[in-house]
């Protein structure tokens, strides 16, 4: 009897190590708690500002980097009037392009993609050009992102029923104006880090 709780108590000491070791390596290099909100950078990601056609400032190179950004924003928005003397750009926002609108320029994101496509999202685009201290331009791009508050998106299939009363087809302009939102309302979830970064990386080929 003493023979087998001894084998009995070995085995059990053998399994907790077995977990131990198990679990040891997954202590500081698991991923972050969801709670956590630090934002995890790859190493392929563009500082933002970014620094855009170094050297000594001019004229000309103020205007080509002006322009270049204006150009690759306008490949996403609707411009505001843009001001060359403040060094920004502001845009209207717009509905974010999900799946259902492959051809159209949005969040390259697969995740935030289908997000945008399930849900009724909102972009706002805004570029600030400053000179740098060493030289050239930092280029800064925000775009924030929001969602509309509504009981059910307006973009949402699951729970609908089958013979619907209205269309399926949405219908609802790209562009949201104070204008045409009525009385919609929406609410800020936060920055589009991934489409920052595409804006960013089309910016700096600047020459």
């Amino acid at each position: 009897m003493t023979t087998g709780r001894a084998v009995t108590v070995r085995r059990r000491a053998a399994v907790i190590m077995l977990c131990a070791a198990a679990l040891a390596p997954t202590g500081c290099l698991s991923a972050p708690p969801v709670d956590n909100p630090a934002l995890v950078r790859g190493a392929d990601c563009i500082e933002n500002p970014v620094l855009v056609s170094p050297g000594q400032p001019t004229a000309a190179s103020y205007k080509e980097v002006f322009e270049k950004a204006l150009d690759v924003l306008d490949d996403y928005f609707e411009i505001q009037t843009p001001n060359p003397y403040d060094g920004r750009i502001t845009t209207f926002p717009r509905v974010a392009p999900g799946y259902e609108q492959f051809w159209k320029r949005g969040n390259p994101d697969p995740r935030q993609r289908l997000f945008a496509t399930l849900q009724s999202v909102r972009q706002t685009a805004t570029v600030e050009i400053r000179a740098g201290e060493r030289g050239g331009y930092l280029v800064y791009v925000v775009v924030e992102r929001e969602l509309e508050d509504l009981a059910r998106p307006i973009r949402a299939t699951v729970g609908g029923a089958v013979f619907q009363e209205i269309q399926t087809v949405d219908r609802q302009v790209e562009v949201v104006t104070p204008e045409t939102t009525g009385d919609r309302v929406w609410f800020k979830v936060g920055r589009d880090y991934a489409l920052e970064q595409e804006i960013l990386r089309r910016i700096r080929q600047c020459k």
